[in-house]
């Protein structure tokens, strides 16, 4: 079993990442010129907030409230703010609410 990062420690450039956390707010949807729907998504756990960037379905699937956990996630800085991805072969996977 891969241990959790917590948010505390998420920093730019970090890869493979497992966390697990709450979503607090979901934004709105936007679409991208390839058609592609994203949204950014504030979570946080018991260290601290952070966003994720939710691409197509899975955006529409999570709801503020439910506990998510990461899996081979990595972390960018998007327009002046740390955020977190999910990575080639990664998983966002709701584990309760």
């Amino acid at each position: 079993m891969s241990t959790e990062t917590l948010v505390k420690d998420v920093k730019p450039g970090l890869k493979n990442l497992n966390l697990i956390f709450i979503v607090l707010e979901t934004g709105r949807v936007t679409k991208t010129k390839d058609g592609h729907e994203v949204r950014t998504c504030k979570v946080a756990d018991k260290s601290g907030s952070i966003n994720i960037s939710v691409w197509d379905d899975v955006g529409n699937l999570i709801q503020p409230g439910d506990i998510i956990r990461l899996t081979k996630g990595y972390a960018s800085v998007f327009k002046g703010c740390l955020t977190l991805y999910t990575g080639r072969g990664g998983d966002l996977q709701k584990i309760g609410e």
